[in-house]
């Protein structure tokens, strides 16, 4: 058995009210590329396979559970058209040294790339323009915010100036999904 959700607390007209849900201690709502509405709880269970009273803190998505239920049926997953996710059995199952598939983690905005997560780091890429943002109001241009999510929960401190090295890290990999998935006007390869 498994309970998740897809999105966390939804917008809200007030913001701070917690009439809709509340994300804390992660920061935003949901809709937005904010921690909140991604972060979501996933609760496994299944006696004599996946370990009672653990915790797993690794990146998975339900983009993952196609795959992950495919090999529990022991089959695969479709090979017609490109399948996102990934099998993370070894995770659900506490094995000692299972780490997150993820590499890199894209947040998307509709078509828009507006962040990237690595490991513990997630950068908001610098914007023009955009739709939407949890941290830049309309007609404000994005400068980069860099966060550690496992120091910095609550995504309050923007650490970019203190870490170069991995602000450049993270846009060399944006780049990449730009190729791959497209960002706004520009198409992707993959798309």
């Amino acid at each position: 058995m498994i309970w998740t959700s897809d999105n966390g607390a939804p917008l809200a007209k007030d913001l701070n009210s917690p009439t809709r849900g509340s994300n804390q201690p992660l920061y935003g709502r949901g809709y937005t590329t904010a921690e909140g509405p991604f972060r979501v709880p996933m609760i496994c269970w299944w006696p004599g396979r996946v370990p009672a009273g653990t915790t797993c803190e690794e990146l998975t998505s339900t983009m993952d559970l196609l795959p992950t239920f495919a090999k529990l049926a022991e089959t695969s997953a479709p090979k017609d058209h490109v399948i996102d996710g990934y099998d993370v059995r070894p995770l659900l199952f506490g094995e000692a040294s299972a780490k997150s598939p993820y590499d890199a983690f894209y947040y998307y905005h509709r078509d828009q790339l507006q962040a990237i997560r690595s490991g513990p780091w997630k950068l908001f890429l610098p914007l023009k323009s955009f739709q939407q943002h949890p941290h830049y109001k309309p007609n404000q241009q994005a400068e980069p915010l860099l966060f550690h999510l496992k120091e910095d929960v609550g995504s309050t401190r923007n650490v970019a100036d203190q870490h170069p090295d991995v602000v450049k890290q993270l846009l060399e990999l944006a780049e990449a999904a730009r190729r791959d998935l497209g960002d706004a006007d520009q198409p992707g390869r993959g798309q």
